[in-house]
C-alpha cells in the first residue's frame, strides 16, 4: 500500500487524507499543534507557524457551495458559517469519515527531502519532531497542505518614514479584538477581506478610521440579487458560460455593470485605478453604510509617515494617527522543503494545475490549497486531492514536462493581462472552470447532454442553478448515492435556517 505524508489537518489536510482513504492509499496527517481545524480554529494567542484568526471572522462562500461534496452542512447551519460552526463541521467530517485515527497532532514536519534513488522509487525522506525528538519516515508520496496564511508580508520599506513614526503599527494577523481602537485614530493599510472586516469593527470604537487603497476594490454584499447569498446566484454555469464566452471587454464590462449595482463604487471612492481589470471581489455587508455615516473614510496609498501622522498621496495636508493596521497579506513559503522542489518568486509557485513541480522525475509530490478562487476554497482543495490521489496511484498521468512548463508559463501571461499586476493575482481563477478541469481528468465532470437525456429536471437544475460540489459526485469514481438528492433540496437547507418565523 502506497504511504502518503499530509502536511497540515486543516480544510485541506482534511479532505486530502479522506481522499487518500477512499482510493486505497495509507496516509499520515502531521499537524504541528494539538487540534485539526487550521485557519478556522480560533485561539486567543497568535501561534507561531500557524495562521490566525479574529473572533469574528465569518466565511465568504455559502454553506451550500462551501461544502465538501458527499458531505452536507446539517441543515440548521447558519448560510455564512462563522468560524466556530465552520470548524465544527470539520469535526462531523473527521468523525464522519474515520479520520481521526490518522492524524498525529503535536508533530512538526522539519524536512522534505528526496531519496537517493527519488529518480526510480518517487521517494521521499520526511523528518518530524515531537516533544524535542525527532524521527525519519520514508513515505511513497507527500500532499502539502500547510496552506499560506502563517508568514506575513510586511514590506516596511515601502512606507517611507515608517521608522520615525511614534504610534503603533502591526500586521493584520496580530488583530484579535477592536479594544486596542477604542478612541484612537486608525489607519488600515490595504483593502483586502481583513482590511474590511477590521475598519468596520474599529470603526464602532476609534474615534476615526480611514482605510487607503491604492488601486481600490469591488465590494459585494453577501446578501445579493432578492437576498439569496452572492456565491448562489453568480456561480452557476450559465452565468460562467456567458462569462467565457463573451469577448474579454465585454465580460468585463458585465462584471463592471453588476458590481456597481448595489452602489456606484466611484461615488465612495472605491472605483477599481483600472476598471477594466478584474479585481477579487471583497465581500462586506457593512462597508457602504458606513461611509456614508462617515464612520470610515477612504483615502489613496501612503506617501510618508511623519511622527505622528501620515501624508497620502495627491494629498499635501498630514493626517494625525495613532495605530497602523498593515492588512498586507502573505508570503508564500515551504520552510521544509528544498527550494529546488518547489520555487516561490514573486509570491507565486511555479506548480501544473497550481498543483504539481513540473520538473521532478516522478509526481509524487503535490501542492494543495494554493490557490484563490473566486468562490469557496473546500470544494477546490478536494477536487485536486481527489486527482492527486489518482496521479499518486498511477490511474491518471500527467503530460510530459515541456507541455506543464509551457501551460504554466502562459497561464501567468494570461493572469497577468486578466486580473493585473498588483497582488497575488497568479492564484486566482475562475473556479468553476478550473473544478471541471480537474473533474475530466478523473471522470467526474457531469455531463449535461447525458444528464438531459437520463434526467431532465436534474440537468436543468445543475445548469441553470447554483455550481453547488454535490455535481462532482453524481458519476465516476467517488460517485456518491446521495449526490442527486443533495442538488435537488440545496435550496432547502440554504433557506431553512433563514425561514424561521413560522
Amino acid at each position: 500500500v502506497m504511504r502518503v505524508a499530509v502536511v497540515g489537518a486543516g480544510v485541506s489536510g482534511l479532505t486530502a487524507t479522506k481522499c487518500c482513504l477512499d482510493e486505497g492509499l495509507k496516509p499520515t496527517c502531521f499537524e504541528q499543534s494539538q487540534d485539526i481545524g487550521g485557519l478556522w480554529r480560533y485561539t486567543e494567542h497568535v501561534e507561531a507557524g500557524r495562521p490566525s484568526l479574529y473572533p469574528s471572522v465569518i466565511s465568504n462562500t455559502s454553506k451550500e457551495m462551501s461544502v465538501f461534496s458527499d458531505f452536507p452542512y446539517p441543515e440548521d447551519f447558519p448560510v455564512f458559517l462563522p468560524n466556530a460552526q465552520l470548524l465544527d463541521y470539520l469535526r462531523r467530517y473527521v468523525k464522519h469519515f474515520g479520520l481521526q485515527g490518522h492524524i498525529k497532532f503535536g508533530t512538526t514536519v522539519v524536512s522534505i527531502r528526496k531519496r537517493p534513488d527519488f529518480a526510480t522509487t518517487g521517494q521521499w525522506d520526511v523528518v518530524t519532531e515531537a516533544d524535542g525528538k525527532q524521527t525519519l519516515h520514508v513515505f511513497d508520496a507527500v500532499m502539502v497542505c500547510s496552506g499560506n496564511f502563517s508568514e506575513p508580508s510586511l514590506p516596511l520599506h515601502c512606507f517611507p518614514g515608517i521608522e520615525k513614526f511614534q504610534g503603533q503599527y502591526f500586521h493584520s494577523r496580530q488583530y484579535k479584538h477592536p479594544d486596542v481602537f477604542q478612541g484612537k485614530r486608525v489607519l488600515v493599510v490595504g483593502m483586502g477581506n481583513s482590511g474590511v472586516d477590521i475598519a468596520v469593527e474599529a470603526s464602532r470604537v476609534a474615534t476615526k478610521v480611514t482605510v487607503c487603497t491604492g488601486r481600490g476594490a469591488w465590494v459585494l454584499s453577501r446578501v445579493f440579487d432578492h437576498g439569496y447569498p452572492w456565491d448562489m446566484v453568480f456561480n452557476t454555469r450559465l452565468m460562467s458560460l456567458i462569462r467565457n464566452s463573451l469577448p474579454g471587454p465585454l465580460s468585463r464590462g458585465l462584471i463592471n455593470y453588476r458590481v456597481n449595482q448595489w452602489f456606484k463604487h466611484e461615488n465612495y471612492g472605491l472605483q477599481p485605478e483600472k476598471s477594466c481589470v478584474v479585481r477579487e471581489p471583497v465581500l462586506n455587508d457593512d462597508l457602504p453604510s458606513y461611509i456614508l455615516t462617515g464612520r470610515i473614510t477612504i483615502k489613496p496609498s501612503v506617501k510618508e509617515f511623519k511622527n505622528n501622522s501620515v501624508v497620502f498621496h495627491n494629498y499635501t495636508e498630514e493626517e494625525p494617527i495613532d495605530i497602523v493596521v498593515f492588512c498586507t497579506g502573505y508570503n508564500v513559503s515551504f520552510p521544509f522543503l528544498e527550494e529546488a522542489v518547489v520555487k516561490v518568486e514573486n509570491k507565486h509557485a511555479s506548480l501544473y494545475k497550481y498543483v504539481f513541480p513540473t520538473h521532478l522525475q516522478r509526481p509524487t509530490l503535490a501542492v494543495l490549497g494554493l490557490i484563490k478562487p473566486l468562490g469557496a476554497i473546500m470544494p477546490v482543495v478536494e477536487m485536486q486531492a481527489r486527482w492527486v490521489t489518482r496521479v499518486f496511484k498511477g490511474l491518471c498521468q500527467l503530460p510530459p514536462q515541456s507541455v506543464m512548463e509551457k501551460e504554466v508559463n502562459e497561464k501567468k501571461k494570461n493572469q497577468v493581462r486578466w486580473f493585473g499586476l498588483s497582488f497575488d493575482e497568479v492564484l486566482k481563477t475562475d473556479c468553476l472552470v478550473y473544478m471541471d478541469n480537474l473533474a475530466s481528468f478523473i471522470g467526474a465532470k457531469p455531463s449535461m447532454l447525458g444528464l438531459l437525456c437520463r434526467d431532465p429536471r436534474l440537468a436543468l437544475t445543475v445548469f441553470f442553478g447554483p455550481c453547488t460540489p454535490y455535481q462532482y459526485r453524481l458519476s465516476g469514481p467517488g460517485h456518491w448515492e446521495g449526490a442527486r438528492q443533495a442538488i435537488l433540496t440545496q435550496w432547502v437547507r440554504t433557506l431553512k435556517p433563514t425561514r424561521t418565523r413560522v
